[in-house]
């Protein structure tokens, strides 16, 4: 039930973020598009409520649990950065908006992007482990906390891996070829 409920919260998204964008560029019914896009948040509530009544039920953590959490934490943190990057790009197509501005390629200004851009992750894992510990302290020690355990180390990882690669940019900075 959880795995699907995470499909739905997805297809959700996607569906809530179009309606929203159609009703603001499409229908010129700006408020109406803010509303529905205010919705999305919602589905997370949705999925929040529902993966906390199950483990109250009894069912025993496991992955579908964590990856409940991982999916939520990655809203938080991705959600508002892939509604600005849509936006930009349905108001350029459809309501004769400015091109979107790509990111810089080269210098200081790639490893200043870089280090937003691994902010968001780092925030999206750190909600995801946020939850996963709440998760693991509402299930009890004495509970299989196996799985929960084990998405928390995906998300140290990816934290990892994210300031990695911003630093990487930092220190190696891509130059501009010549000429």
């Amino acid at each position: 039930m959880i795995v699907t409920l995470i499909v739905i919260c997805e297809v959700g998204f996607w569906v809530l973020l179009a309606g929203g964008l159609a009703l603001r560029y499409l229908a010129g019914m700006p408020r109406a598009g803010a509303a529905v896009l205010l919705m999305e948040p919602l589905l997370e509530v949705v999925l929040l409520t529902v993966t906390a009544v199950d483990l109250k039920n009894g069912a025993e953590p496991d992955w579908k649990h964590g990856l409940a959490a991982v999916y939520i934490g990655f809203t938080v943190g991705l959600g508002h950065r892939t509604v600005k990057w849509v936006d930009a790009r349905f108001a350029h197509r459809f309501a004769g908006g400015p091109a979107p501005v790509p990111a810089p390629k080269y210098g200081t200004a790639r490893a200043v992007h870089e280090w937003k851009l691994a902010a968001h992750w780092i925030l999206a894992a750190t909600v995801a482990l946020g939850l996963l510990q709440a998760a693991v302290r509402y299930v009890g020690e004495d509970g299989d906390i196996g799985s929960l355990r084990m998405w928390q180390q995906k998300m140290l990882f990816l934290i990892g891996i994210n300031v990695v690669v911003a630093a990487a940019y930092t220190v190696f900075p891509k130059r501009e070829p010549a000429g």
